[in-house]
């Protein structure tokens, strides 16, 4: 006899939450390999710049999207590519943001996404990394290398996937990248400090 889809529903919620009760494994090798994508309700990219020499303004972009190729066994074989919408630049003025998203700062209708594709991954540690990739911002690349941390990895609650997420953080110089023709230029500071919480989604065929 066919058990009743209720109690099927049931079962898998209850195997789930068990799976997520257990809590995260910062084990990379207890990922699964392959293919993953970037959950963007649950990933952040926020900026930093000093401003006046006394404080740190803070921004972040609102939409993203990108893959991770994950080598559980020898995560330096990962890779990365991740793309974002410059528009979607968002800071608590509203007047900022309008300059921001205006042709003297990210100048989306020119440039509408910047985008990261890794080119090589460094462990230093059993959860820690160095990741280089090549930066492309306001139409210039740069090699740019991040400082990784893997947070872990679990079976996602809901659903038959797994969840990996990462910490990861830079500083840039914006002139390198042509973002230093704004009229507060000599207001704000050259290092701009990037920080993301990264949560990719398994892939599956």
């Amino acid at each position: 006899m066919r058990r009743p889809t209720a109690t099927l529903v049931a079962m898998s919620l209850i195997a789930a939450t068990n799976a997520y009760a257990a809590g995260p494994s910062t084990d990379p090798k207890s990922a699964p390999a392959g293919a993953y994508q970037v959950e963007t309700h649950h990933t952040q990219i926020v900026f930093a710049i000093p401003h006046l020499g006394i404080t740190d303004y803070y921004g972040r972009f609102e939409k993203m999207s990108g893959t991770l190729n994950f080598n559980p066994g020898a995560p330096e074989r990962s890779s990365v590519s991740v793309s974002v919408d410059t528009a979607s630049a968002n800071v608590m003025s509203s007047e900022v943001v309008g300059q921001l998203v205006g042709p003297a700062v990210f100048d989306p209708a020119k440039f509408p996404t910047a985008t990261f594709k890794s080119t090589s991954v460094t462990r230093t540690g059993p959860t820690t990394g160095k990741m280089t990739g090549d930066l492309t911002l306001h139409g210039v690349t740069k090699p740019v290398t991040f400082d990784i941390t893997f947070n872990g990895g679990l079976q996602a609650p809901v659903g038959n996937a797994y969840d990996l997420g990462f910490h990861a953080t830079t500083t840039i110089k914006r002139s390198d990248f042509g973002l230093d023709k704004m009229i507060w230029n000599s207001f704000v500071g050259d290092e701009v400090k990037l920080t993301i919480e990264a949560m990719f989604l398994q892939q599956k065929a």
